[in-house]
């Protein structure tokens, strides 16, 4: 074809470019409708709650909640969400997670997560009565600090969190009595706050007369990070299990203790010190407490675990002079804790070397509700 000469040729040109370049385009398609979003999970009227999952590919889709002693087998529907709702549960806070063809999966319809250093999980708050020492209440507050340092004897950056009780004032001469709280293996410093709510624990109890202000010292709770962080299972193997337990009160009577107490306004003396903590921390508990009791006076172990039988190699010089130094010592577990046995063959023990413990058996299994429930009994109890 011969275009004429000039611009009108070359708008000829142009209008014909477009009109092959359009007849060459195909016609988009529309863009796909995302899935309609789910509420995940859901809490009813009479305490039972709905977890919903969409995963059209999964062959198989449980539930792993906190408390439950089985996974529970989910349904899908023809969206390819899985569902099960819960019986009515207890007014508390519960972790879960699901899982998806055997792979463990945090709730992706849910931002509320219990931090951990090997298996992240979601949660669900059940809410209760303002009652419940867990349950938020318009009450005078306390304030969280969280301290980052260098260890040298752990050879790794880590932190701790202080808790302040309400009036907590650093510029006054009145100094408060210490507790350090002590959390479980795989948790990290924050484990007592963030899953434990030992800060809304403290400040309904403090604010009911029930408890003395404290300050509450959570350090980590390792000897190293390697200890829980390497791919290897190192807790259930004794050597490095031990050489964590022993690392650890190192670290903590060498670096944390004189750094917060240096930098806190806490009264210096072991009548005013206590030291408790849950499962791989209760262990440290008693192992940092009993074996250094000019420096503690008052603790707490709340579902034991790591501690080898021979209770005589790992408190070579307790015996019943002890008595006169503790103010208490308190060792608590669930009926359905599997570490039931260690702490009663501990406290069989114990008794045979005349030193005076209470002895505390609850219902509950591994779990957070149970040391929820702990920190409220021992709270109460500590520095009267």
């Amino acid at each position: 074809m011969r275009l004429p000469s000039g611009s009108l040729g070359l708008l000829l040109l142009v209008l014909l470019t477009h009109v092959f370049s359009a007849a060459q385009q195909k016609p988009e398609e529309p863009s796909p409708t995302p899935p309609t979003a789910i509420v995940s999970p859901e809490v009813h009227p009479d305490n039972g709650v709905t977890f919903r999952f969409r995963d059209p590919n999964a062959k198989e889709v449980k539930l792993a909640l906190e408390g439950a002693a089985e996974a529970q087998l989910m349904q899908k529907d023809e969206q390819g969400v899985w569902s099960v709702t819960t019986s009515p549960l207890a007014s508390d806070y519960y972790s879960y997670s699901f899982l998806a063809d055997g792979v463990h999966l945090i709730d992706p319809s849910n931002p509320l997560l219990v931090p951990n250093l090997r298996s992240t999980s979601s949660a669900v708050h059940v809410a209760g009565f303002s009652s419940l020492p867990w349950e938020v209440n318009d009450v005078p507050h306390g304030e969280i600090h969280h301290h980052f340092y260098r260890s040298a004897v752990a050879q790794d950056n880590r932190d701790y969190y202080v808790y302040t009780p309400p009036n907590y004032d650093p510029s006054h001469k009145k100094t408060y009595p210490v507790l350090y709280l002590l959390h479980g293996y795989s948790d990290d410093a924050s484990g007592w706050t963030a899953v434990g709510h030992a800060n809304v624990i403290l400040d309904n109890l403090i604010a009911q007369g029930k408890a003395k202000p404290m300050i509450v010292v959570m350090p980590l709770g390792y000897g190293t990070l390697a200890f829980v962080l390497t791919s290897e299972d190192l807790w259930h193997q004794a050597k490095p299990r031990d050489r964590n337990f022993k690392e650890f009160t190192e670290e903590l009577l060498t670096e944390v203790m004189p750094r917060v107490e240096s930098e806190y306004r806490i009264t210096k003396d072991r009548n005013a010190r206590a030291i408790a903590g849950l499962s791989m921390g209760g262990s440290e508990s008693l192992l940092t407490g009993l074996n250094n009791l000019d420096k503690f006076s008052w603790t707490g172990a709340f579902s034991s675990g790591g501690l080898p039988e021979d209770f005589q190699k790992d408190f070579p010089s307790l015996n019943a002079k002890a008595n006169q130094q503790l103010h208490l010592l308190w060792i608590a577990c669930g009926t359905e804790d599997n570490l039931i046995s260690l702490n009663r063959n501990l406290r069989e023990w114990l008794t045979s070397k005349g030193i005076k413990h209470a002895d505390i058996e609850t219902p509950g299994m591994h779990t957070w509700m149970v040391w929820r429930r702990n920190l409220v009994e021992f709270a109460q109890l500590l520095f009267r």
